[in-house]
């Protein structure tokens, strides 16, 4: 079986560091086996919209974790294309990113964000509210089939 069919979670982030925290607080809730981490929005796309067939059978994953600045394409038009889409529009989307601006706020929820979270700074909070999102969105959410 391929193992991109059973995603669960969508990781897309460009930063090393915050890549290995992430996978490390999954890990904790036994969620970090069924992870794809794709490292800009051009791969995210790529990913998310590649057609059956193509070395990727559908299922989508159940929650994507998407940071906003990304290098190629950023966050932001990937939650806009992701939205945009009937194939991708019901995922859930979590916005995890360390801006705290308001205008990135107020543009991804009006483009369809389902949370946005600033990632914390000190590691042990970033764990737990990583493994928190893990949690509800992979095993406590019931999303659409």
């Amino acid at each position: 079986m391929n193992p991109e069919s059973e995603v669960e979670v969508l990781l897309i982030e460009d930063n090393p560091a915050d890549v290995e925290l992430t996978l490390r607080a999954l890990k904790k809730r036994n969620l970090a086996n069924k992870v794809h981490v794709v490292s800009d929005g051009a791969q995210a796309l790529e990913f998310l919209f590649q057609e059956p067939g193509q070395g990727r059978n559908r299922p989508s994953p159940k929650v994507v974790f998407l940071d906003l600045k990304l290098p190629k394409v950023d966050g932001h038009e990937v939650l806009k294309r992701m939205k945009s889409d009937p194939r991708t529009r019901t995922i859930p989307v979590v916005i995890l990113t360390s801006s705290k601006e308001e205008s990135d706020i107020l543009q991804t929820y009006s483009n369809g964000a389902n949370s946005y979270v600033v990632k914390p700074l000190d590691f042990e909070k970033f764990v737990e509210a990583v493994s928190q999102l893990g949690l509800y969105w992979v095993l406590l959410n019931e999303a659409p089939r």
